[in-house]
């Protein structure tokens, strides 16, 4: 059994829309149907998961009730410096790109698809061998 078999890699998507996680993991699904899906609806939801097992890719939402999907991502890139992270957003605002760049973010459009997710999941695999 080679190692990439014995280490399935873990997808975390944080949307506190439950249908925008329901799109979200079924793109994954598509595109890397032998990933983990482990899913949060808030940033504290998230946090926890992340101290309970280990998580190789992050999917965040931008907007979310509490702590924002950047304020989360800038959190995540101080604890797990080379984490694949990507903010999944509308909102393209200049202080938004700024920030996301800053702390190595993957900006995602919305509504995601599997063209907008295909980058992100193929670069994340890649760095994550």
């Amino acid at each position: 059994m080679s190692l990439e078999m014995t280490m399935a890699i873990t997808i975390l998507n944080v949307d506190d829309s439950k249908l925008a996680r329901i799109v979200v993991g079924k793109v994954v699904a598509a595109l890397q149907p032998d990933w983990r899906r482990l899913e949060a609806s808030t940033a504290d939801e998230a946090l926890g998961l992340l101290e309970q097992q280990t998580v190789d890719i992050v999917i965040l939402d931008f907007n979310m009730p509490g702590r924002n999907g950047l304020d989360l991502a800038e959190d995540l890139r101080q604890r797990f410096p080379d984490m694949p992270i990507a903010l999944a957003t509308a909102n393209v605002q200049d202080e938004v790109i700024a920030r996301a760049r800053a702390a190595k973010v993957t900006f995602v459009p919305k509504p995601v698809t599997e063209e907008g997710l295909r980058g992100f999941l193929s670069g994340a695999a890649l760095a994550l061998r």
